[in-house]
Parts: structure tokens; C-alpha cells; sequence
């Protein structure tokens, strides 16, 4: 296991850059835009289309790795993620931030490919799940500390934009100075949306409603912090908290999901998420402290899900279809995610900031009554053949990266001959 980690240190210190970096500009950006007087349907665009960019690199990415290789499609991506950075400050209006925020969300789905399955390969059967634990414990570790470090700067200076952008160019040296060889070319599976949802369901419409909710809350919860009078610091400190109790959660969650039908726990999570919702809609708290522990409630009842819902569809397939199902499921997420800020963003426009919680309420009901149906219809499969949670699930790409790309009996990877950067690296 030491040795493990020692050849993926410096992979995991990059990771740590760039998450602070992507932590810092999360919360800064809705800050920086309501004070720019953009509107909260401006603000809601631009994080949706953070969304529309992030489920493009999922499509797209994934050839720049093959044609270039880890290290140098790693050393691309977050140069142009840095570079993206530096120019909020520069080109002050909504539809440029827009354009800056799809680069930046393609930049990290590339990003994420790269990394996890970098780190899937170097990792054991017997240690896969401590690597992958470590990886999501950095993760959400680095992007908390970016958000609120927020309240270290002025965020109408330069400043806060100039340190998310060196932060993230710095990511590239230790990846670029490693001297461990890169991975094997990623594997490129089917997405086939229909067979997917033959197969569970409850997984797919849940990660598509789970995506509406969560990514609303994680791009607009500093506006909303915002916009009932906290200042900055207690508004980066709202929106870390959503993140920080959604960390916490996850791993209880998982595993209480293990002794049951995982669906009785999405119900749960589902009613939970839209009762904490209606209660801070109602109670609508003003106060530092009551407001970020209510920010903390909604993220352990939001954030969990996802995992939740990925380890529910593994149950119902083929090991061999893990990768497949995993990246159907990812980009069922990503679409909900691209609707759910900007239709929040609508309600927030119409009914104040109380908005963000009626839309959590309606699509954590609409959540929890879907899954509920599912009970009717649907038994839990047996026990023995259920597979068991992992924390790695809860990754924000999550497709577990496996499979022999030169495997052509394996029915999920797409064969070389239609890839021929497959074939020319087999021949290398």
C-alpha cells in the first residue's frame, strides 16, 4: 500500500491544486457576479453552463487522452483551466463568465477522466477502494478550504481570480516532473440510455432528478448566502458547509444502504432533503450560524444520493457493465445538473432567494415519490448478489475505468477498429 501511494503522490498533490482552485472560484464567482449586478437568471446561466461544458469534456475529453496521453492531455487541460481563471476579471459581463464557465467545466470532466483512471490503474483489487477513498477524501477536502478561503480576499480585486489561476497552473509540475509511466489508453464504452433504464430505473431518473437538485445547491447556495444578508466570509462559509456535510454523510449513508433495498434509503434522503428544504424556506434564517448549520443539514440529506443511486444500478447489472452504466448514469446527472441552476435561478428571480428551497423541496419530493413507486413494482434483488457500497462512488465522475481497451470480446469496450488511436497504440 505505501508503495501505492507512492507512486500516485503526486498525482493526489495535483488533484489537491486543482480542486482548491476549482473550490475557490465556486463560491467567489456568484459572489463576484451578484455584486456585478448580473441578476440571479445571469448567475443561474452561468452555472448551468459550467454544466453544458462538464458533459461535453465527458463526451469530447476522452479522445484529447487518447491522442495525446495522460500527461500531456493532463498538462493541456489545466493550462486551459487556469487560463479560463484569469479571465473573469478581464471580460466583466454574463455571457463571457458563460463562455469562461463551459471551458471550465470541460476542462474539469477531463480532468476528472484523467485522474481516476490514472488512479484505478495503479491501485490493487485488495487496496482499490482505500485509493479511491483517499482520492474523494482530498477531493472534497481541497474544495472545501478553496471556498472558504474566499473570505481571505476582496473579491472586487483581482487578487482571489490571480491566486485560483496560479493555484491551478501549479497543479501541472508535479504530474509533469513524475517519473512514473502513464497509464494505458482509456476505455470508451456504448452509452445506451434506453437499455440503462430497463435495467434500473429508479437509478437513472433518480441521478437525473439528483443532478437538478444538488446542482443547484452547489452553484447558487453562496448567492442565496448572499442574497439574506450574510457577508461574503458567512456566505463562503454557507456554501462550504452544503459540501462539507454532504462529505460527512456519504459514508454512514453507504453503508446503511448495505443492509437494505438501497431504494428505502433514496426515499429517505429524498423526504429529508425536502423537509430541511421547506424548513429553511419557511424559518428563511438571516443569522450566521443557524444558517450555515441549515446549509449543513441540506448537504448530509442532499449530497449522499448520487452514490447511492450509482451503487442501486450496480446491483442490477453485470460487473462488466459497470463502466457503461456508471457513464450513462454520469451524464444523466450532468443534464439534471444543467437544468437545475438555471431553473432555479428563475424562482430565485421570482420569489426571492427563498426560491433555491422551493426548487429543492419539489425535486426532492418529485425524488422520493419516484423511488417510493419503484418499491411497488420492483423487489430488491437477493442479497448475496447486491455489490457493496464504496465512498469512490460518490466521485464527481465516478466511471470506474477497468476494462481492457484492446479487449474486444469485453461487449462495453468500443473496438479499435473504430478508434484507430486504439490500434496505433497497440503497435507502439
Amino acid at each position: 500500500m505505501a508503495q501505492t501511494l507512492g507512486s500516485i503522490a503526486a498525482l493526489l498533490l495535483s488533484i489537491a491544486f486543482v480542486l482548491f482552485g476549482h473550490g475557490l472560484q465556486a463560491t467567489l464567482l456568484p459572489l463576484a457576479a451578484n455584486q456585478a449586478t448580473f441578476g440571479d437568471v445571469a448567475i443561474g446561466v452561468l452555472s448551468s453552463a459550467y454544466y453544458v461544458g462538464f458533459v461535453a469534456g465527458c463526451l469530447l475529453a476522452p479522445y484529447a487522452i487518447m491522442r495525446a496521453g495522460h500527461i500531456r492531455a493532463f498538462a493541456a487541460i489545466v493550462s486551459l483551466m487556469s487560463g479560463a481563471a484569469i479571465f473573469h476579471p478581464i471580460l466583466i459581463d454574463p455571457v463571457s463568465w458563460s463562455v469562461i464557465r463551459f471551458v471550465s467545466g470541460f476542462c474539469l470532466a477531463g480532468f476528472y477522466l484523467i485522474v481516476e483512471s490514472w488512479l484505478n490503474e495503479r491501485a490493487t483489487n485488495e487496496n482499490r477502494g482505500t485509493v479511491m477513498s483517499i482520492y474523494i477524501v482530498v477531493l472534497y477536502l481541497s474544495m472545501t478550504i478553496g471556498q472558504v478561503t474566499v473570505t481571505g480576499f476582496d473579491i472586487s480585486t483581482f487578487v482571489p481570480y490571480a491566486i485560483a489561476s496560479v493555484v491551478v497552473s501549479v497543479a501541472v509540475i508535479p504530474v509533469s516532473l513524475t517519473r512514473a509511466n502513464q497509464p494505458a489508453p482509456i476505455t470508451l464504452v456504448r452509452l445506451r440510455p434506453i437499455a440503462l433504464y430497463r435495467t434500473s430505473p429508479a437509478a437513472v431518473v433518480g441521478v437525473l432528478l439528483i443532478g437538478m437538485a444538488n446542482g443547484a445547491i452547489w452553484t447558487l447556495a453562496p448567492l442565496y448566502g448572499s442574497l439574506i444578508g450574510l457577508e461574503t466570509s458567512n456566505a463562503a462559509y454557507y456554501a462550504a458547509a452544503v459540501i462539507f456535510g454532504g462529505a460527512l454523510a456519504q459514508w454512514p449513508f453507504g453503508r446503511l444502504s448495505d443492509r437494505m433495498d438501497r431504494r428505502y434509503i433514496l426515499v429517505g434522503l429524498g423526504t429529508g432533503a425536502a423537509l430541511s428544504g421547506l424548513i429553511v424556506y419557511l424559518l428563511e434564517p438571516t443569522s450566521p450560524l443557524p444558517a450555515i448549520a441549515f446549509a449543513f443539514l441540506v448537504g448530509a440529506m442532499t449530497q449522499p444520493a448520487y452514490a447511492i443511486a450509482v451503487s442501486h444500478a450496480y446491483d442490477h447489472c453485470e460487473p462488466d457493465a459497470y463502466v457503461e452504466t456508471s457513464s450513462g448514469l454520469l451524464l444523466a446527472n450532468g443534464i439534471g445538473s444543467i437544468i437545475g441552476p438555471f431553473t432555479a435561478s428563475l424562482l430565485m428571480e421570482a420569489m426571492g432567494p427563498g426560491g433555491l428551497y422551493i426548487w429543492i423541496v419539489g425535486v426532492q419530493s418529485l425524488l422520493a415519490g419516484f423511488v417510493l413507486s419503484r418499491l411497488f413494482i420492483r423487489s430488491a434483488p437477493p442479497e448475496g448478489t447486491r455489490t457493496e457500497f464504496e465512498y469512490a462512488a460518490s466521485a464527481p465522475v465516478g466511471a470506474v475505468i477497468t476494462p481492457d481497451p484492446l479487449d474486444t470480446d469485453n461487449p462495453d469496450v468500443i473496438p479499435p477498429e473504430e478508434f484507430p488511436a486504439y490500434e496505433e497504440r497497440a503497435v507502439s
